[in-house]
């Protein structure tokens, strides 16, 4: 059960190279709330991914990270290294935090393949 109840912080700068131009694959940062908690997202090219560690400690606390991986790899979910400006946005917004030095995503569509696989392993709230 997804809920959009969503705030969007707006848009991150895009990052400049070394020529003074702007890189494209700047992002939105915002929170929705999923199964009753604000998660904090990246809004990427078009696509919410969610930090995994966040993912791991406030949606799926109470089940092991070992079964949550299993589940991963069984459904093939594949998650994506976050480069430094992302990271840095997640800790701002705290997502991960601030002492983490690197940070997976997951897109909303995975998490929430993830949510309808994992109902069963979690208990009722």
């Amino acid at each position: 059960m997804f809920l959009t109840c969503e705030g969007t912080l707006g848009i991150v700068p895009a990052t400049m190279d070394f020529s003074g131009q702007a890189r494209p694959g700047h992002f939105h940062a915002g929170y929705q709330q999923i199964e009753g908690i604000n998660l904090g997202y990246l809004q990427i090219n078009g696509t919410q991914m969610f930090a995994l560690a966040q993912v791991l400690s406030d949606l799926f606390k109470d089940i092991p990270r070992t079964t949550i991986s299993k589940k991963m790899e069984t459904l093939k979910i594949k998650s994506r290294r976050c480069d430094l400006a992302e990271l840095r946005t997640l800790k701002a917004i705290h997502s991960v935090p601030t002492r983490a030095v690197k940070c997976s995503l997951i897109s909303k569509a995975d998490l929430e393949a993830l949510c309808t696989s994992c109902k069963s392993l979690s208990p009722r709230r």
